[in-house]
């Protein structure tokens, strides 16, 4: 504890650290308690300290303004040097200590490295090793869908050991870092921001009615939606994958999707854009696209950023898109790169 306080550890993209720093700080401006720090631990890591931080208050931030580039939280609960840790026997018995306090039978453990390992095991390797030794203990363990997740993070300064409840890590993925398989039949890798969007969000496409999809060509988006069973319309003049022209639920319009609104006035029951654009016409198009929405639909699109005003720009897009939209999420995903996924409802 620090200060009446708790120590909490946030991962983010390395190219953005100082993004989410500046988002983290905001919420604590004006801190009647006292001010907060934030000090990086990795490329990937951080940690958040200062009176009154607490992650439950933190998570529900993290959603509900959005904090859009903070992937994964956990409250510290231990922070060993690498002399301590640096054999693999004695880090198990610290996380063995750790674990003994927790208040918990059932702990998932997951263990990942922010920058360069110093250590002379793998996080694989320690995440293994914990789990047997915890079952040994008498819990039961599992990598992720548990009450409460062990979060054990190798950074070259040691091992920091967190501790978090599902609601509160934002993610279960280790450090948020979502890991999806290929498919045999996948068309494009940018498929994979659509799945994760689903999984880490908790939403799915309706399984009848109709979505849009802005910008499709080739089709990775359209296929992921057609597997909930939802017609797809794909709204770009470039071609499609074979395999979705020759799908009976897709229906290509070969047009831009200023043209396409132009000349439609049916109602649709989602729309997805994850079209290369500025993000500030993305979030225009997505207001277009509003009037052929009905009441709730859902919407999903990508905002595309240069890395200068990061939170700026996106605090903007978001108060653009609450004109037509309630922000159900905002997020840089895992498979983001230098994008932020948001989440939303027709209004």
């Amino acid at each position: 504890m620090v200060q009446d306080g708790e120590r909490v550890l946030f991962s983010t993209s390395p190219e953005y650290f100082q993004a989410a720093k500046a988002e983290l700080l905001d919420v604590y401006a004006g801190n009647q308690t006292g001010p907060v720090s934030v000090q990086r631990l990795g490329p990937d890591l951080g940690r958040l300290s200062g009176p009154g931080v607490r992650i439950g208050h933190l998570a529900r931030v993290c959603e509900d303004r959005p904090v859009a580039f903070v992937k994964h939280l956990t409250a510290e609960r231990a922070e060993l040097p690498l002399s301590a840790v640096g054999d693999l026997d004695a880090a198990v018995d610290h996380v063995q200590r750790v674990a003994a306090e927790v208040d918990a039978d059932k702990l998932a453990v997951q263990s990942w490295v922010s920058g360069q390992n110093p250590a002379s095991y793998g996080s694989a390797e320690l995440a293994r090793r914990c789990m047997a030794a915890l079952t040994g203990m008498g819990k039961t363990t599992g990598r992720a869908n548990m009450p409460k997740t062990l979060s054990l993070c190798l950074t070259r300064a040691g091992l920091s050991i967190g501790l978090a409840s599902a609601a509160e890590q934002l993610s279960d993925w280790p450090g948020g870092r979502t890991r999806l398989a290929r498919s045999d039949d996948q068309i494009s890798r940018a498929e994979f921001k659509l799945e994760e969007a689903f999984q880490t969000f908790g939403i799915r496409p309706p399984s009848s009615g109709t979505a849009l999809d802005l910008g499709a060509s080739p089709g990775g988006w359209t296929r992921v939606l057609r597997r909930s069973g939802i017609t797809v319309w794909a709204i770009d003049p470039g071609d499609l994958d074979d395999r979705l022209r020759r799908d009976r639920g897709v229906r290509h319009i070969q047009m831009t999707a200023g043209a396409f609104f132009r000349s439609e006035h049916r109602r649709f029951d989602m729309v997805v854009n994850d079209m290369k654009m500025d993000p500030e016409l993305s979030c225009r198009l997505m207001l277009d696209a509003a009037q052929l929405l009905r009441p709730s639909a859902l919407a999903v699109v990508t905002l595309k950023l240069s890395g200068h005003r990061s939170v700026k720009v996106v605090r903007e897009c978001l108060d653009l898109l609450r004109q037509r939209y309630r922000v159900r999420a905002a997020r840089q995903l895992h498979h983001n790169r230098h994008e932020v996924t948001v989440v939303a409802e027709c209004r």
